[in-house]
């Protein structure tokens, strides 16, 4: 099978976060004012009823893009069904995103999307071989990647920029860095990143970052298993079947890689999903593999554990209908 450029279907784009990883409550807030006015983000008083300075208008406005839970419809954005259905005031499954199982579903949306707005968080997460780098190699990996997809190559300057918005986003910071800063960065309680130990005395460690290989064993079961049925609907098909747990666990841009779960973890939390989902099964083929089998459409399935994970969200053929979750 033909192996693809480590960056297709991303958009060749970097640092549209204008330095800014999303904070806590941003979502919330651009979603309550894209509801009042579509063009919210683009009017005079943006900042003053988001409650942000200037430059994080844009950057607010960004991320609920790449996250999926806003799309361009002329001059403005829109809430996607999926916003809706998580950030609803009312009736929105986790309108503040307060829950642990939202930061990972937000963190698998973000990585999967096609096409993906954040380049280097794909490249990261989804093809990068080793577990430990300095900066300085991360960028030159994520300037080769560019060139190999055929892309032009982007400035250091802005490569740099990226991976530091990157690792702030995921990375607790230094013992000395701003304990607000460090508060209003939702995704590091996730911990898929650290500061590596320095090379020498000498060697700032905010210039090094690990990998948590394995730090996907805290994200929720059933999350794992919707992220598993989304990337079986995006590579095997639409149609009822099955896809194997290695390929789940090992593919770039599938949940063991991006959840940073790996096989055992996978496979723990695929085995105790499919115990209570009459259409989930784990079987073995006849070499003795072992396959998550599944006896519906897989994005349907999807969509109905997912509403599993929110006691009290309504599921996909409720009245509010938010099909196309996916």
């Amino acid at each position: 099978m033909r192996t693809l450029p480590p960056l297709t279907d991303c958009i060749p784009a970097f640092g549209r976060h204008r330095g800014y990883p999303p904070r806590y409550g941003w979502l919330s807030k651009v979603h309550a004012a894209l509801l009042h006015d579509p063009a919210s983000m683009r009017r005079p008083d943006a900042p003053v009823v988001l409650g942000v300075g200037k430059s994080m208008v844009p950057a607010m406005g960004f991320w609920s893009q790449a996250f999926g839970l806003a799309r361009r419809d002329g001059n403005g954005l829109v809430p996607t069904p999926r916003a809706h259905w998580l950030l609803d005031d009312a009736r929105g499954a986790d309108p503040f995103v307060e829950l642990d199982a939202s930061l990972w579903l937000l963190h698998w949306w973000l990585l999967s999307a096609s096409p993906c707005l954040v380049p280097s968080w794909r490249y990261l997460f989804g093809h990068a071989a080793l577990s430990r780098y300095s900066r300085a190699e991360l960028q030159g990996y994520l300037a080769d990647a560019a060139e190999n997809t055929g892309w032009k190559p982007p400035p250091a300057s802005v490569l740099a920029a990226d991976l530091s918005c990157l690792i702030s986003m995921y990375a607790p910071g230094d013992q000395a860095a701003n304990i607000e800063d460090g508060l209003a960065n939702p995704f590091r309680t996730l911990h898929l990143l650290e500061p590596g130990l320095p090379a020498s005395p000498a060697r700032d460690r905010r210039h090094r970052v690990t990998i948590r290989r394995g730090a996907g064993q805290c994200c929720p079961a059933v999350v794992q298993a919707y992220a598993s049925l989304d990337f079986a609907a995006r590579t095997t098909g639409s149609t009822p079947g099955s896809i194997s747990l290695a390929t789940l666990a090992s593919a770039s841009l599938g949940p063991g890689q991006l959840l940073l779960t790996g096989i055992t973890g996978l496979r723990r939390a695929l085995h105790q999903v499919a115990a209570g989902h009459p259409g989930l099964a784990i079987v073995e083929s006849a070499d003795g593999e072992e396959l998550l089998s599944y006896s519906e459409r897989p994005a349907r399935l999807a969509e109905q554990l997912l509403a599993t994970a929110y006691p009290g969200s309504e599921p996909v053929d409720g009245h509010r209908a938010w099909t196309r979750l996916l």
